[in-house]
């Protein structure tokens, strides 16, 4: 049993065949914490409005997360845009887990982090609906394939290793798109006065330090089985759990070159009433 002072997980995708849900329950059942945190998109609402896919690790993991909060963890839901359904719901408790908008996390070492899911950086992060059309769809053919091929690598006793992943890290305007993100949610939590920001939605875990903030993405659990946890000394780690897990890394030290004084990108302003509305709604 891994111990740890937080976790977070967020984009599981339950109910859809792109989840790796036997990763995950594995990783529920290793981890151990004071809090965990669901950071949004757990149940995909959306998906199954279309089609259900809901095998016996779906159901298990769900039981998991009650069995977790029944204990002397604290869980909290944060849902996102697939599960916004559970947003009406913000403010009470389900089962043992407190359903929340947005949050401020406290790390042991005292930072405070303005934890949400992440999606209601669109509006800041500009992409036509044509684009997010075909890029939803091309997603969903990409992750088809994803399948596929790690059906194929367990049959020949290999680990999982993923094709999507691989695949858009290697397109230019999807790492253009996640560095807007990056720099959106930051700027939003600079303005705001916090330390940083954790959240997820983009299916892209990683860290990136400016000189006034730390931007946190805990991943998913369709593409890259991965989770941000927060050791005892308030460190924050992203884990890879698959057949080897393993610490992916850890946050930086020291700010990214890219985006220190001169050299940070200049996005389209970021609208004041956004981040007054992101930042009231944190609770």
């Amino acid at each position: 049993m891994r111990y740890y002072r937080s976790v977070f997980i967020s984009d599981v995708h339950l109910g859809t065949a792109d989840c790796q849900a036997a990763y995950l329950l594995d990783f529920l059942n290793s981890v151990h914490c004071e809090t965990l945190y669901l950071v949004g998109d757990i149940i995909d609402l959306i998906a199954m409005q279309k089609r259900v896919h809901l095998p016996p690790e779906h159901h298990a993991i769900v039981q998991r997360l009650m069995d977790i909060a029944a204990g002397d963890t604290r869980v909290v839901y944060i849902p996102g845009n697939h599960d916004e359904f559970f947003r009406k719901f913000c403010g009470q408790t389900v089962a043992g887990i407190e359903l929340k908008t947005k949050v401020v996390h406290s790390t042991a070492d005292g930072r405070r982090f303005m934890v949400c899911h992440g999606d209601q950086f669109d509006q800041v992060v500009r992409c036509s609906p044509l684009m997010l059309l075909v890029g939803d769809r091309a997603h969903g053919i990409l992750l088809r394939f994803n399948r596929w091929f790690n059906a194929w690598r367990r049959l020949r006793g290999k680990p999982y290793w993923s094709l999507a992943a691989w695949v858009k890290s290697r397109i230019g305007k999807a790492r253009t798109f996640i560095r807007r993100f990056e720099l959106a949610a930051l700027t939003v939590a600079e303005k705001g006065h916090y330390d940083g920001f954790i959240g997820g939605h983009i299916h892209s875990a990683g860290f990136l330090r400016s000189e006034d903030g730390l931007y946190c993405n805990d991943g998913d659990w369709v593409e890259h089985c991965t989770a941000l946890v927060e050791q005892a000394s308030g460190r924050l780690e992203l884990l890879h759990w698959s057949e080897a897990p393993m610490i992916l890394t850890s946050e930086p030290d020291a700010p990214h070159p890219d985006v220190t004084g001169n050299a940070r990108p200049t996005l389209d302003p970021v609208p004041a009433a956004f981040v007054e509305q992101a930042n009231s709604l944190v609770s």
